[in-house]
């Protein structure tokens, strides 16, 4: 074997173990976000748990009020909308934060397949866009459909604060004729492993299931519509809450997951690149030795 055989093979050698190493230090990292992830991930979904029963609640009780009043000359705005279905705002919530694996790009895929049958409708879309992930591919899409982007990232986990801002934007451009029809699209928590995108309907207020039933004789006062004025932009928020909490519990189940399963697949192209490594080196090796009793031999 010549000398540049040899300084080869000896670089090779290095490359594999330089590999290996670097390897080992990215399973470091992933394994250390997974645990980071997995202690986040219980504080995330008790808040996303504790706020549903009062989301529900809240529910029965504007709707047990929207009864009384949908359909007459006073009923709110936000309640019984413009008269008209033209114009869609979809609000997207991503999160800032990368390494979550399909968890903000099964939001936007939900939210331009929304736009995209819109469109074939032949209504108008815009986009309000909350969080950083899910902008670029919107912006591709539909980059003259911005209406507005909300920034989270000087708060370290949006909360009810942030929820209040986006309602004020979004009444503010409702009440400027921005859009007739405003959709919120989020990810429902389930558990670790699945994260399931949703849409809903919040301006104008849909109507909620079990409102027939709440036509009790009850007395209001102040009288309803002066309640639903206070209570309906409470509820929004408290929507708009209950979406960012579902989007960090949902962020760090997917973030825990998909670290895991990278720290896995380090783990396992460590074990190909020893055993590479390790063959490499016997193979230079064994013909050294056959180099050494081939000379040997000749003399």
């Amino acid at each position: 074997m010549t000398k540049e055989e040899s300084n080869e093979r000896v670089a090779s050698l290095k490359e594999l173990k330089g590999r290996i190493n670097s390897v080992k230090s990215t399973q470091k990292i992933t394994k250390a976000k997974q645990m980071v992830a997995a202690a986040k991930l219980r504080k995330a979904q008790a808040a996303a748990e504790a706020a549903r029963p009062y989301a529900e609640r809240l529910s029965a009780v504007m709707a047990s009020l929207a009864s009384k009043v949908i359909g007459r000359d006073g009923a709110p705005k936000l309640l019984a909308g413009t008269g008209k279905d033209q114009k869609h705002l979809l609000v997207v919530a991503n999160s800032d934060k990368g390494l979550a694996g399909a968890f903000n790009s099964n939001i936007v895929r939900a939210a331009l397949a929304r736009a995209s049958e819109l469109k074939a409708q032949g209504k108008s879309v815009e986009f309000y866009l909350v969080g950083r992930k899910g902008r670029a591919p919107i912006r591709r899409a539909y980059p003259d459909n911005i209406a507005q982007m909300f920034d989270t990232t000087e708060v370290r986990e949006p909360g009810y604060a942030e929820a209040e801002r986006i309602v004020e934007d979004l009444t503010a451009m409702y009440e400027a004729g921005r859009f007739d029809v405003a959709h919120l699209f989020f990810s429902t928590f389930k558990s670790a492993l699945a994260q399931v995108p949703t849409e809903q309907q919040i301006i104008p207020v849909p109507a909620v299931e079990g409102a027939e039933a709440s036509h009790a004789a009850v007395e209001y006062e102040p009288d309803e519509e002066e309640i639903l004025a206070e209570l309906l932009p409470r509820y929004l928020k408290t929507q708009i809450f209950g979406a960012l909490l579902e989007n960090q519990a949902s962020e760090q189940g997917a973030s825990m997951t998909a670290m895991d399963n990278a720290t896995r697949n380090a783990g396992e192209l460590i074990q190909k690149l020893t055993i590479q490594y390790n063959r490499s080196r016997q193979a230079a090796i064994t013909t050294e030795l056959i180099e050494i009793i081939a000379g040997a031999e000749a003399l």
